[in-house]
């Protein structure tokens, strides 16, 4: 009888770990839309569809008032595999108080936001230890609370969404000791993700910004050294024919369409699992902002360009204890 060795079984529980977080979203979303056509073209058990959709159109606020997290999923072992696949960790700069509320802005995006998950959405690397008093809100599209059972797997991890009625909620009706966080970037900084890159999508990102002035919240900044190199990118050439479709299908659904690789099962092999590659997301001073009800343009411009100021500081001094060079900067775009 074949025995795994205790190293090759951790191996093998990091890999499904990454795995089945990676690929939640896909198969859920598929096995969903074939499950309910099935019940309603080939059965007479149609009502079960029905009922699920009455359930979403009855409990659709949920996600926008602080979702239903369960602790015991957030520690799950599974979680501490994944994790340690990576492995992901996480530093803390400054301690954080448990009588405010805060936004923690997370960079780079990268192409699945490993970091933003393993640090932020399940006690694996430690938050309430290493924040005690401190309740994470990690924030995400709100698409994703319209698909059944995904949903609730993603809630139960402490997942809301980003819209400004949710981040509203947080900040003004569920007490005091919330970090919400946020990763500005979003989905257009998927093509930027490169190894060794760090081009951020930022310029024109002052919603985070507006929100913390509104409530007079602090924006604390945090960069994830290593996220990008997680997976290669295949570039092609501007004006071919794929790079003029991956524009038109960005301008049509906001996503662009990444030709991205990794690993596959076994070390050297080629796949969509992301390389074994140490993430450690460094988490900065909180920036105080004050309360102005209906902040200005020029109000929101001026403390984007602190933030900025704040962010760059933070990369620039960790960044040659993570492999970047001294002369390497920020690229914001």
């Amino acid at each position: 009888m074949f025995l795994l060795s205790r190293k090759d079984l951790k191996t093998v529980l990091e890999v499904f770990a990454v795995f089945q977080w990676a690929l939640s979203a896909l198969l859920i979303i598929t096995m969903v839309i074939l499950v309910n056509l099935y019940l309603l073209v080939f059965t007479s058990y149609w009502l079960i569809t029905v009922l699920i959709f009455i359930w979403l159109a009855f409990d659709w606020k949920t996600p926008e008032r602080g979702g239903r997290r369960f602790n015991c999923v957030r520690r799950w072992k599974l979680w501490r595999h994944y994790c340690n696949y990576f492995p992901i960790k996480l530093l803390k700069t400054h301690d954080i108080s448990p009588s405010h509320n805060y936004i923690l802005a997370c960079h780079p995006h990268g192409l699945m936001s490993h970091a933003w998950f393993g640090n932020f959405a399940t006690e694996a690397t430690g938050f309430s230890k290493i924040f005690p008093g401190i309740t994470s809100y990690t924030l995400t599209l709100g698409a994703f609370f319209w698909v059944p059972f995904l949903r609730d797997y993603i809630m139960s991890t402490g997942v809301c969404s980003v819209s400004q009625s949710s981040m509203d909620f947080l900040l003004t009706q569920n007490g005091k000791g919330n970090m919400l966080i946020v990763v500005v970037g979003g989905l257009a900084e998927c093509r930027y993700s490169l190894p060794g890159s760090s081009s951020l999508v930022l310029k024109n990102r002052c919603g985070f910004v507006r929100m913390a002035l509104r409530h007079g919240v602090a924006l604390i900044p945090a960069y994830a050294f290593g996220e990008t190199d997680l997976y290669d990118q295949h570039i092609f050439p501007p004006g071919s024919f794929v790079s003029c479709f991956q524009k038109w299908f960005q301008s049509l659904v906001h996503i662009y369409p990444c030709a991205f690789y990794g690993r596959g099962f076994t070390k050297n092999s080629w796949g969509f699992l992301p390389y074994a590659q140490s993430i450690t997301t460094v988490v900065g001073e909180p920036l105080p902002m004050p309360k102005i009800e209906n902040p200005s343009q020029e109000d929101v411009a001026k403390y984007h360009t602190l933030y900025i100021d704040a962010l760059r500081k933070l990369f620039d001094d960790h960044k040659t204890k993570f492999g970047i060079s001294e002369t390497q900067e920020l690229e914001i775009l």
